[in-house]
């Protein structure tokens, strides 16, 4: 089990400082915009704490919608739906057997990684578009990395461009960004 909880706070915490005058701001997403991308995040925290829940239906069937719209409450909903996904997966049960996430049916240990990669690299991208600070702790840098080895370097279809190459010695956050086709040095500006 991977605990969420902090990766949760940190993405939150970018969130909540992303003003209305940014939401139209390029991110490193090339097809979606600041709006968009902060849609995703809130879209994606339901489906997989759906995922972890085993609650199979309408949120695991299909991918979260990419470019979809902010809803009206997204300041206090986005928030309180990564608290829920954070709960979610603190339960046992979320890690075994097996879950569907974006139509896909995996085992839970591999959708709990997914998901904790997915709220950072996201956090990530959210913060570079806002121009926020973003890090991760030791344990969660773990996790990420560990997932995101397992992809080939050129790229995956549908999840992640080809990767960046970045030392082994920079933050654990930029490795994170290289590994999943971001360049770590990416700003909005």
């Amino acid at each position: 089990m991977i605990d969420f909880s902090e990766a949760c706070r940190r993405t939150t915490a970018v969130l909540n400082n992303v003003r209305d005058d940014q939401l139209d701001a390029p991110t490193p997403c090339a097809e979606m915009p600041l709006r968009a991308l902060v849609a995703h995040v809130g879209g994606l925290a339901v489906a997989f704490a759906a995922a972890a829940r085993k609650d199979l239906g309408p949120l695991t069937d299909a991918p979260p919608e990419e470019g979809g719209d902010l809803e009206p409450d997204w300041r206090s909903a986005y928030p309180a739906n990564l608290a829920e996904l954070a709960k979610a997966w603190r339960e046992p049960d979320a890690w075994a057997g097996m879950t569907r996430a974006g139509g896909v049916d995996l085992p839970g240990d591999v959708a709990g990684a997914v998901a904790l990669s997915e709220v950072v690299i996201h956090g990530w991208d959210v913060a570079r578009a806002s121009g926020q600070p973003y890090d991760v702790d030791a344990a969660t840098a773990e996790a990420c990395l560990a997932h995101l080895a397992q992809f080939e370097p050129s790229g995956t279809e549908g999840l992640f461009g080809p990767a960046i190459t970045v030392s082994e010695d920079a933050p654990a956050i930029d490795r994170i960004a290289g590994r999943s086709g971001r360049d770590p040095a990416w700003t909005a500006g």
